[in-house]
């Protein structure tokens, strides 16, 4: 049976190799593999020693890959889901709030491309953007095709 099981070091890089994970990530899916109390969180100790276990890189990771198609209220409630630092993540999302208009209207501009007809689509839109997680203000301003000087909000 020469199949040996590997160690709580070795699982948790390869959950690191496939994408960035925070501590509280790894934290919560290793548990149940952890045979002695405290080797789980030595394991990830000399990890974030040695710089595999990087919150800040998770923040960029998740913000790189959904900012494009997610509202800032959205990536807000992944980041946080992961466990991650709140003055970290209040500071990410207050970074994307300065282009949610602009990040909006791309999404809606791929989705719809045309103002709607009629008050049932004007609405069907909206939800298709709140569900994205976008605000209010940028919703209104994106449905209603207001294009005023927006580059500053």
């Amino acid at each position: 049976m020469g199949f040996e099981k590997p160690s709580l070091k070795g699982r948790a890089l390869r959950l690191l190799a496939q994408r960035e994970h925070s501590r509280a990530e790894l934290q919560r899916k290793l548990a149940a593999h952890e045979e002695a109390p405290g080797e789980l969180a030595q394991a990830l100790d000399d990890l974030q020693a040695k710089g595999f276990i990087d919150e800040q890189r998770v923040i960029e990771s998740v913000v790189h890959r959904r900012a494009a198609r997610l509202g800032a209220s959205r990536v807000r409630q992944e980041l946080q889901a992961k466990g991650l630092p709140p003055e970290a993540v209040a500071l990410a999302v207050s970074e994307l709030r300065g282009s949610e208009v602009e990040r909006a209207r791309e999404v809606w501009r791929k989705k719809f491309g045309q103002a709607p007809a009629d008050a049932a689509q004007r609405a069907k839109q909206m939800r298709f953007l709140a569900a994205r997680g976008f605000g209010g203000e940028a919703i209104r301003r994106v449905v209603a095709g207001a294009d005023g000087d927006l580059e500053s909000a």
